[in-house]
């Protein structure tokens, strides 16, 4: 156990470090990630509003959030049961099922705002 104090700057570091490391390891964190720089150009080329902006970032940043939970699930299941197991499999589905719900609502709020800028 490393020893505190921890400076806020520390702690940052370390939060940079983790997202650093999904990106370089976690397939399904790029494949977000990539999405949200996509919708962010659509959103910028369309020109949506404050509140369009706060939704799609809102989902945004809950989508890669809990991908980042369940990549750090996985990892640290995988460490204390290397052998597969019924409930650490549910433990895993289910951090995996966070993420497809998460992912599908950013879709319908995706598919709210840019429709109708399009279609007019």
């Amino acid at each position: 156990m490393n020893s505190p104090p921890y400076t806020f700057i520390h702690r940052l570091k370390c939060a940079c470090h983790g997202i650093g490391q999904a990106v370089l390891h976690e397939r399904h964190f790029r494949v977000h990630f990539v999405l949200f720089v996509l919708v962010i150009l659509a959103g910028w080329l369309t020109g949506l509003s404050t509140w369009e902006w706060v939704a799609i970032c809102g989902i945004s940043g809950l989508v890669m959030g809990l991908e980042l939970v369940n990549a750090a699930l996985e990892q640290t299941l995988d460490l204390l049961h290397p052998d597969q197991h019924p409930r650490v499999g549910m433990a895993k589905d289910m951090a995996a099922g966070a993420v497809l719900i998460a992912a599908c609502f950013a879709i319908l709020i995706a598919i709210f705002i840019f429709i109708p800028h399009w279609l007019h």
